[in-house]
């Protein structure tokens, strides 16, 4: 089997949320001697990033999108030494969590998945997450991004303090901010002075990856 079938065969592996088949096809592109950072984007991420699409225009839904992060995950734990040792880095940091005061994940953990489908590494802080946290956050990890949720109209407003806060310390000029949730609109956005709102998962982590070249 050529290079290309295989990676054409590993991506629908990851879209069809087979996670052993894909850890199994992983060893098998190793063995072939495809490079680790050819198996990670063109097969593995390749797979979730057409899932991610299909998500954004209603063609698969929130079960579809977690078999298929899993398989993800299988196959980039598969991978992991080999990338370390290929000297792979990902591509940029980025820390996600729900404002303060919200419970609220899904939305969250739906944009950690397409963001980790980005080959962007993800600093997830949960839920009820003050604006302080997410700054120092930032600051530890050297984060490019910073991505708020909230699902809760009386919880949006803690976004507004993450946005001064970052604008009054170290990251200002060096840290986007990107929020998101039911509530936000693109008009919130540009009032808070935030850099950035996007609709869906699939668009706040082709935006996050876009920061992040």
């Amino acid at each position: 089997m050529g290079i290309v079938a295989v990676l054409e065969e590993l991506s629908l592996l990851v879209q069809r949320g087979r996670a052993p088949a894909v850890k199994d096809k992983v060893a098998l592109a190793i063995e072939e001697g495809i490079s680790p950072k050819q198996i990670l984007e063109e097969g593995l991420l390749e797979g979730m990033n057409v899932i991610g699409e299909k998500f954004k225009i209603n063609k698969v839904f929130v079960p579809e999108v977690l078999l298929a992060a899993r398989a993800l995950d299988a196959g980039i734990a598969a991978l992991k030494p080999l990338l370390v040792d290929a000297g792979v880095e990902e591509k940029g940091t980025v820390v996600i969590g729900t404002v303060k005061g919200d419970l609220h994940d899904i939305g969250k953990n739906l944009v950690k998945l397409m963001l980790e489908g980005k080959g962007l590494k993800v600093i997830d802080l949960g839920v009820d997450v003050p604006a302080e946290k997410y700054v120092a956050a930032a600051q530890e990890n050297e984060a490019s991004i910073i991505c708020c949720s909230a699902l809760l109209t009386t919880t949006m407003n803690e976004m507004k303090r993450v946005v001064e806060l970052v604008k009054t310390s170290s990251l200002n000029g060096k840290v986007k901010v990107m929020i998101g949730g039911a509530p936000v609109t693109q008009n919130f956005c540009e009032t808070i002075g935030a850099d950035r709102y996007t609709p869906d998962a699939a668009t706040a982590a082709q935006v996050a990856l876009e920061y992040c070249s």
